[in-house]
């Protein structure tokens, strides 16, 4: 099992990037990862490998299995969570949102959520508000990890130093 990993300067170091994409909802969803994409492209030249994963529940176990590769400066989730009427939407939601908190906090690896659990996705005019809204949270998710990985870069040298005295 990975343990924490207190060396910032080694998982900020990483040149890659993970997003994992739930596939319910897809052609909602693919909008926040062509955002982050984007975003991401004309910010930064470390790599975003995909990895598509069934719903949004399968996400904490595949961020964790990409976490322990030791190989990404840190790991994005993306995936709309909705009520659709037969179980409970905030369940798969929290589980999801925990196992993230979880994941992060085991491993130092950085994860940032884009999932998303509209409060009404199923009212008229909803679905392309949906479209539009995640290429926003494309872009700003991408936007929080360029900021969170640029200050943990600019901090392990400081951070590394006051463990080494």
């Amino acid at each position: 099992m990975t343990q924490f990993d207190p060396k910032i300067s080694d998982i900020a170091s990483r040149n890659k990037i993970a997003l994992v994409q739930a596939c319910w909802h897809r052609d909602i969803v693919d909008e926040f990862r062509h955002s982050f994409i984007k975003t991401w492209g004309e910010s930064d030249n470390s790599q975003v490998e995909v990895f598509e994963v069934p719903g949004a529940f399968e996400i904490p176990l595949r961020i964790k299995q990409l976490a322990s590769t030791d190989e990404y400066a840190g790991i994005v989730a993306t995936a709309l969570v909705v009520d659709g009427g037969i179980y409970r939407h905030e369940f798969v939601a929290t589980a999801v949102i925990d196992g993230l908190m979880q994941v992060q906090l085991e491993t130092g690896v950085p994860v940032f959520s884009g999932v998303l659990t509209p409060h009404d996705f199923l009212s008229e005019g909803r679905h392309a508000f949906f479209k539009e809204h995640f290429v926003l949270k494309g872009h700003e998710v991408a936007s929080a990890c360029l900021a969170t990985l640029t200050k943990k870069d600019a901090t392990a040298g400081c951070l590394n130093q006051k463990a080494g005295s």
